[in-house]
């Protein structure tokens, strides 16, 4: 039985043995080393889906968070339909040993990598639009994302290391951090970005990741670590004391929310 057989089977898909489920999982470092056993890999797919993503998840917390305003649903969205997010989903159905990728990228863990994950997941919602439609593909998705469109959580743990950054340099200057592409290697299939962030011209986190997104996120994340860290050093601080003007919102109790496995 073919990978997009058996996954729509363990899945209970209405699907069999599609073509368009096999082209989702199929990355494009796996069609470079093998250009003639497949018509595609799932970037198309992935652009269709992500649509059909966003408007399930956005219906569904319209209707379960009907208290919240446009900020508060555009942030709970957020963190669901995110790089992260997407690749939790994507384990939860146990998507990654499904994958077709290339000898390079499956030895260098592509199958965990959130990256690929989260891009797998939207080119299988795409790919399932277009099998069955967009009730059954939502009533779907909306079973597999129901622990995160339920959470009842604050704002700022659902907000992205790069918005909690912004906002508090735009609070105490004005600016926005400022991020530079120090490296980028690899070929096009499997590069890697370094970026580092300035906070008013002083580098303050580097991240590393296979998109100049997911770089520039990690680096905000370091960057927001480093401020925790020098809140800390400071005379008279302490656990429990009151939030500094200089210290970013949210910052002191940044915990990632866990909403699943």
């Amino acid at each position: 039985m073919r990978p997009a057989a058996a996954l729509a089977a363990r899945l209970g898909l209405p699907v069999g043995d599609s073509e368009l489920l096999e082209q989702a999982l199929i990355h494009t470092s796996w069609l470079h080393e093998h250009p003639e056993a497949a018509s595609g890999h799932n970037e198309r797919l992935e652009f269709l889906g992500d649509a059909v993503v966003n408007l399930a998840i956005s219906e569904a917390l319209f209707r379960a968070h009907p208290d919240d305003d446009e900020g508060m649903l555009s942030a709970r969205r957020a963190s669901i339909v995110s790089t992260v997010g997407l690749a939790r989903l994507a384990g939860r159905i146990d998507l990654g040993p499904s994958l077709s990728l290339g000898e390079g990228e499956s030895q260098r863990g592509g199958r965990l990598r959130p990256s690929i994950l989260a891009s797998a997941f939207e080119a299988l919602a795409g790919a399932l639009y277009l099998e069955v439609g967009f009730d059954r593909t939502r009533n779907w998705l909306l079973a597999i994302a129901a622990p995160e469109i339920s959470l009842d959580a604050p704002l700022s743990s659902l907000k992205s290391p790069k918005s909690r950054l912004q906002e508090f340099t735009q609070r105490r200057t004005g600016a926005r951090p400022e991020y530079h592409v120090v490296d980028a290697t690899g070929p096009d299939h499997e590069k890697q970005f370094q970026v580092e962030v300035l906070v008013d011209g002083r580098a303050l986190g580097v991240g590393v990741g296979p998109s100049r997104r997911i770089a520039e996120t990690a680096a905000a994340q370091r960057a927001i670590e480093t401020l925790r860290g020098e809140r800390g050093k400071r005379p008279g601080t302490r656990s429990g004391a009151s939030t500094s003007r200089s210290t970013p919102a949210g910052l002191e109790d940044d915990v990632p929310v866990e909403t699943g496995s």
